[in-house]
């Protein structure tokens, strides 16, 4: 049965879909089969591995029962990788779901319970908001990765998604954890970042990555290729950060499993 992990922050601009792209690419190099579903109306994780969005096979379409899960999953140039796609209608779900019973188990019920039996990771990329469809995100995961940019104001509202996490977790999946805070784009050339990655870590502790994603601007070029940087240049440093990022979250799980 696969692992899956939702990739959230309320906060825009922080590497959330870069992230969610490169190390489902990572995780595949490691032959992992991963699909990586597309939450956000943006489509930003669709097109950033050369995936169209299609009117009838979609996230939403799954969402709302119009479509199997099986006829919206992607195949991409990246190995071993999976995409569901996202849909500019995934937008209006916010309203539509509003007054649906179990409004925040329809992912979980119409899509991750079956994409788990067939996948070694499912990653969900979420929106920027802590919306309905983000919950139903952390309803359906096993855990949450939260990407943190190295800037000035990282631990501003850090603190409120870790306190959603903890309501989720109390009302809505009790074994939600949090995979882990993942800082990114680090320049080790500024006192800032290095006081940045000092705070978030005395804060939360275990719970912040060893790995750090480095500015590069290889991962920023990558997804005008329709690529993850691992394919566009895996010699540069964003991709060895990021396949760091993939064996550290495996080797994290081969010990929790063998608890």
């Amino acid at each position: 049965m696969g692992k899956v992990i939702a990739i959230a922050n309320q906060k825009g601009g922080v590497g959330k879909t870069t992230t969610a792209i490169n190390l489902a690419s990572a995780l595949g190099f490691l032959d992992k089969t991963v699909l990586l579903i597309d939450a956000d109306s943006q489509a930003n994780s669709s097109s950033g591995l050369s995936v169209e969005s299609d009117d009838e096979n979609n996230v939403y379409q799954c969402l709302v029962g119009n479509a199997e899960p099986d006829d919206c999953v992607v195949e991409t140039e990246s190995p071993n990788v999976y995409v569901m796609p996202s849909h500019i209608d995934l937008a209006g779900a916010e309203v539509e779901f509003i007054s649906v019973d179990k409004k925040h188990y329809i992912m979980k019920e119409q899509i991750i319970d079956e994409a788990r039996e067939a996948f070694d990771y499912v990653i969900i990329d979420c929106s920027p908001s802590l919306g309905i469809i983000t919950l139903n995100a952390l309803s359906a995961a096993d855990s949450v990765l939260i990407p943190v940019q190295c800037e000035y104001f990282a631990l501003e509202g850090l603190g409120k998604l870790i306190q959603t996490i903890g309501a989720v977790r109390n009302r809505l999946n009790q074994n939600l954890d949090i995979e882990g805070i993942l800082m990114t784009m680090y320049d080790k050339r500024t006192n800032l970042s290095k006081e940045v990655v000092a705070d978030v870590t005395d804060h939360f502790k275990d719970l912040v990555f060893d790995t750090i994603i480095q500015r590069n601007t290889r991962i920023s070029e990558a997804p005008s290729y329709g690529m993850s940087v691992l394919m566009y240049d895996w010699k540069s440093i964003g991709a060895k950060n990021y396949f760091k990022l993939a064996q550290e979250i495996i080797s994290k799980n081969l010990e929790l499993a063998s608890d």
